[in-house]
C-alpha cells in the first residue's frame, strides 16, 4: 500500500505511511536536476542562480573534529548549524520559480530533493501536514545513508546525542523560509546514536515545550534573541525603560549579521572608542546598547543623543551642559550628556552632522576626558566610553573639508560597518516574526499569518529603509489586516513601494551612468520594440545585444562590460563562448 495523500479540515496537505515499507516520491527530480549545471572551463558549479562547490565529505568531516576539538562541541555545533540554515533558507528562495503552479506538498518537496541532490541524504516522508496559507505544518521523516552521520561516526566514533547538525539547520532554515514562519525540526533518532536510520519532527516552534534546547545554536552570540514561543507582553510602564536594560534585543543569523555580533563581543571589554557605520535604519543604536549591556560600564548609564536633532547653538550645551546664567535664558545649571553618562556609555548618533566647531570642542573631551559647562570656570572630570554612528562616509566628508581629520581618526578606533538589510536576506524573516510578534501584542490584534504573495514581496523589496521600515511596514500590516485573516501585499506595500525591483538610483549614480552604466526603466529603442513586436529577435539575440553593446562602451575590457551589465566577468566570458548564459549573476 502506498502513502496517501488527504487533505485535512483546515486545507492543510496531509501524507501519511502506512506501517509497511513503501516509498512515497516526490514530483519528477528534472526540474531540479536541470538547473545543475557544471561549466568547468570557467571552474564553476551552478545551482540555479547560485555558486555551489563540490568537497570531499571526509574533508567536511576533518573540519568538523577540528572544530569540536578547538572550540568545544558546543560552539562547534552551533557554527555548524548556522551554516545548514543558510544554505537551507537559500534554497527555499528557489520554490516559487522552480514549483510555482504545484500544490504545497509539491512545493515543499524542492527543499528535500535539493538536499539529496546535493548529496547529504535521502528522505523518507512518514507523515507531512503542509499549508503554506495558514504557516501550519507538521511531519516526521527518516534520514537515509547520511553523509554527516557517516563521517561522525568515522572520526568520533557513536555519541549518545543526536550529530547531523548541518542537516538540522539546512531544515529549519529551508521550511522557516518556504513557510514564512519560524519552525523547528528536531532530530530525535539518529545513526550517530546506533539508530538504524536518523528521525525527525518538525512543527510550529510555538508547538514544542522546550525550543530552545535547539534554537539556541543559532545565536552566534549568547546577547543574540534567540527564535522563541514566548509571546509579547506590554505593561503600562514606561517602555523607555525596556530601551536602556539588559534586555536582548538583536534578531538575526546571516553572516554579516553575525560578524557584527563577534565585533562587538571582541571590543566590549575595552575602553576602545567604537564607530558604526551603515545606512540609515539598520540598527545603529540596537547595537551601541548591546555593547553597552555586555560591558563592564553595564551597571551605569547608557546616554543616547542624536547629534542631527540638536540646532547647531544648542549642542554645546547640550554635550557639556550649562551653568546658571550662562547664556541669555539659562535660569538654572544643568548637567550635559557626558555628565550624565560619567561611568557609563554616551552614544553620538549621525555624527557626521557636527559643526566644525562643535567637533573641536568634542575632540578636546575626548583626548583629555574633561569638559567645562557653559559659563562655568571649573574643569570636571569624566569617565565615558563614546560609541558614534554615522550613516555618511567620513573620509569623504575629511576630504571635502567638512569633518575634522584629528577627530575622525580620534573616532575610527574599532570601525563596525553594519549591513544594509538587502545583504542580509536571511535575517528578513526571523525580524518578520518578531515584529508580528511585537505589534499583534501591542495593538490587541490577531492575524492568521502572512499570505505566500505577501512573504514573496517581503523577501524581493530591496528595503531603502532597512530594518526601521521593515518594522514600520509590518506594524502597518498588523493595523491593516482582517482580524483572524493573514496579511496580504496591500496591507504592507501601500504608499509608493517600489516592488519591481531595486529603488530608483541616487542623484550620486549619475555620473557612473553618463559614463555607460545602462538606464534602468527607460524605454526601449524603436527599432527594437519593432523587432520584438515582430518575432525576429529571440531572447539569445537580446543578450548577444547587450554584450556587444557592453563591450565596445567598456572599450573590450570583459571586466568592464561585466561591470556595466551589472554581472560577473566569468558570465560576460561565458556568453562570448557562444554558450547561452545558463543563469543569472548571484548577487
Amino acid at each position: 500500500m502506498d502513502k496517501a495523500l488527504k487533505t485535512t479540515p483546515d486545507g492543510s496537505i496531509r501524507l501519511v505511511a502506512p506501517n509497511v515499507q513503501t516509498q512515497h516520491r516526490f514530483p519528477d527530480l528534472a526540474d531540479l536536476a536541470d538547473r545543475l549545471r557544471f561549466v568547468p572551463g570557467n571552474g564553476e558549479i551552478w545551482l540555479e542562480d547560485r555558486r555551489m562547490l563540490l568537497l570531499h565529505n571526509a574533508s567536511l568531516g576533518a573540519l568538523r573534529r577540528e572544530l569540536i576539538e578547538t572550540l568545544g562541541i558546543e560552539k562547534a555545533r552551533g557554527i555548524i548549524t548556522r551554516i545548514g540554515y543558510h544554505s537551507g533558507s537559500r534554497d527555499a528562495e528557489m520554490v516559487r520559480r522552480i514549483r510555482a503552479d504545484c500544490n504545497d506538498f509539491d512545493a515543499f518537496g524542492v527543499g528535500p530533493q535539493l538536499h539529496a541532490l546535493e548529496g547529504f541524504v535521502s528522505i523518507e516522508t512518514l507523515v507531512s501536514e503542509v499549508n503554506v496559507e495558514t504557516g501550519h505544518f507538521y511531519g516526521e521523516y527518516l534520514w537515509h545513508n547520511s553523509a554527516e552521520a557517516e563521517r561522525h561516526i568515522a572520526t568520533m566514533g557513536i555519541g549518545n546525542s543526536p550529530v547531523c547538525w548541518m542537516q538540522q539547520g539546512y531544515a529549519n532554515g529551508y521550511l522557516s523560509s518556504f513557510l514564512g514562519r519560524q519552525m523547528l525540526i528536531r532530530e530525535v533518532e539518529c545513526k550517530g546514536m546506533g539508530h538504524a536510520a536518523c528521525k525527525i519532527i518538525g512543527k510550529a516552534i510555538d508547538q514544542w515545550d522546550d525550543p530552545e534546547a535547539d534554537t539556541r545554536y543559532l545565536q552566534a552570540q549568547d546577547f543574540v534573541q534567540a527564535p522563541s514561543a514566548k509571546p509579547f507582553s506590554f505593561s503600562r510602564s514606561d517602555d523607555s525603560a525596556s530601551d536602556t536594560s539588559g534586555q536582548i534585543n538583536l534578531v538575526g543569523i546571516s553572516a554579516g549579521f553575525n560578524a557584527v555580533c563577534h565585533m562587538i563581543k571582541r571590543v566590549a571589554p575595552t575602553r576602545a572608542t567604537v564607530l558604526f557605520l551603515g545606512e540609515s535604519g539598520v540598527g545603529k543604536e540596537q547595537f551601541a546598547r548591546t555593547l553597552h549591556n555586555i560591558s563592564e560600564r553595564s551597571t551605569q548609564p547608557f546616554v543616547a543623543i542624536n547629534c542631527a536633532a540638536i540646532p547647531e547653538q544648542l549642542i554645546e550645551s547640550e554635550l557639556f551642559g550649562v551653568e546658571k546664567g550662562g547664556f541669555s535664558g539659562a535660569s538654572q545649571s544643568r548637567p550635559g550628556r557626558f555628565e550624565r553618562a560619567d561611568g557609563g556609555t554616551l552614544f553620538l548618533d549621525e555624527i557626521g552632522t557636527l559643526s566644525l566647531v562643535a567637533q573641536g570642542k568634542l575632540l578636546r573631551a575626548l583626548q583629555e576626558g574633561e569638559i567645562e559647562r557653559i559659563g562655568d570656570t571649573r574643569v570636571r572630570k569624566v569617565d565615558v566610553r563614546v560609541i558614534a554612528a554615522t550613516n555618511e562616509d567620513l573620509r569623504q566628508l575629511v576630504e571635502a573639508g567638512k569633518f575634522r581629520d584629528d577627530l575622525f581618526y580620534r573616532l575610527n578606533v574599532f570601525p563596525v560597518r553594519i549591513p544594509p538589510l538587502r545583504e542580509r536576506r536571511e535575517d528578513i524573516l526571523l525580524l518578520v516574526e518578531h515584529f508580528l510578534n511585537r505589534y499583534t501584542a501591542m495593538h490587541k490584534r490577531t492575524v492568521s499569518g502572512f499570505t505566500e504573495a505577501a512573504l514573496e514581496a517581503l523577501m524581493s523589496y530591496a528595503w531603502p529603509g532597512n530594518i526601521r521600515e521593515l518594522e514600520n511596514l509590518i506594524e502597518r500590516g498588523v493595523i491593516l489586516a482582517p482580524d483572524d485573516g493573514g496579511i496580504d501585499v496591500g496591507h504592507l506595500f501601500n504608499s509608493g513601494e517600489n516592488l519591481r525591483g531595486e529603488p530608483a538610483r541616487p542623484a550620486a549614480d549619475d555620473a557612473s551612468r553618463d559614463a555607460g552604466q545602462p538606464p534602468g526603466d527607460e524605454q526601449l529603442p524603436d527599432f527594437l520594440r519593432d523587432a520584438l513586436a515582430a518575432g525576429s529577435i529571440s531572447l539569445d539575440g537580446l543578450e548577444e545585444m547587450a554584450v556587444n553593446q557592453a563591450l565596445q562602451l567598456a572599450a573590450g575590457n570583459v571586466s568592464g562590460a561585466a561591470k556595466i551589465l551589472g554581472t560577473t566577468r566569468s558570465r560576460v566570458a561565458y556568453r562570448l563562448s557562444g554558450k547561452k548564459v545558463p543563469h543569472p549573476a548571484e548577487e
